[in-house]
């Protein structure tokens, strides 16, 4: 299908920056892609600009808008970068700082640590910038991606992202997290996450008798 892409207008002091992530920008997305047709798309066909990471990720994606492209992107891009976001979680700047580890083989990863995990974070928290396609600003579609979902400085595309984050992270029980976290609900979400890394090896009895008690925290 023969699209016109329209391009969509940038901030000057964004020019040069990717939409998706807000890294240096190298290649233009197109959406709907000529090779994808999709009828049900709320808004024109648009080009912007994106780096040569989240471009991949972009044209792999299936969403039908590109708000739902983006959060896609966002995923992938929690998956790539995993074990980077992870360092906020089991440090501080701080800790890291004053670790021990100057001198010994992980003397690399306390001078660069802190900062790889703070570009990861800028990356999957950045929002881009309002779409203004022809004139027409198209950002109030945006209801597509209302169920984001922030905890700890990071923004996640859904709260299954941020569980999936969470359960690799400290190895906790999938399961057993989700419905703690259905019970306590998800503005206790730091609860939940403590009250699963108490149990990572219960025994499935022992999950079943901590579900029971939860009534009473």
């Amino acid at each position: 299908m023969a699209y016109h892409y329209q391009p969509v207008e940038t901030p000057f002091d964004c020019r040069h920056l990717c939409w998706f992530c807000g890294e240096p920008a190298s290649q233009v997305f197109e959406f709907p892609r000529a090779d994808h047709v999709i009828v049900d798309c709320l808004h024109p066909a648009l080009s912007l600009k994106t780096c040569h990471e989240c471009y991949n990720f972009a044209r792999k994606a299936k969403g039908t808008s590109i708000w739902l492209v983006r959060n896609e992107v966002k995923q992938s891009l929690l998956r790539t970068y995993q074990k980077d976001l992870a360092i906020g979680i089991h440090w501080t700047k701080q800790e890291l700082e004053n670790s021990e580890f100057a001198g010994g083989n992980f003397e690399g990863f306390m001078r660069s640590g802190w900062m790889m995990y703070e570009i990861a974070r800028q990356r999957v928290n950045f929002s881009g910038w309002s779409l203004v396609v022809a004139g027409a600003n198209i950002d109030e579609l945006q209801w597509q991606t209302a169920l984001s979902f922030s905890f700890d400085g990071v923004t996640y595309p859904t709260i299954n992202e941020a569980i999936s984050h969470y359960v690799k992270a400290f190895s906790l029980h999938r399961d057993f997290f989700q419905k703690v976290l259905q019970h306590l609900g998800q503005d206790k979400f730091a609860q939940a996450v403590r009250f699963c890394r108490l149990l990572v090896d219960a025994t499935p009895d022992e999950r079943k008798a901590a579900l029971g008690q939860l009534d009473n925290i």
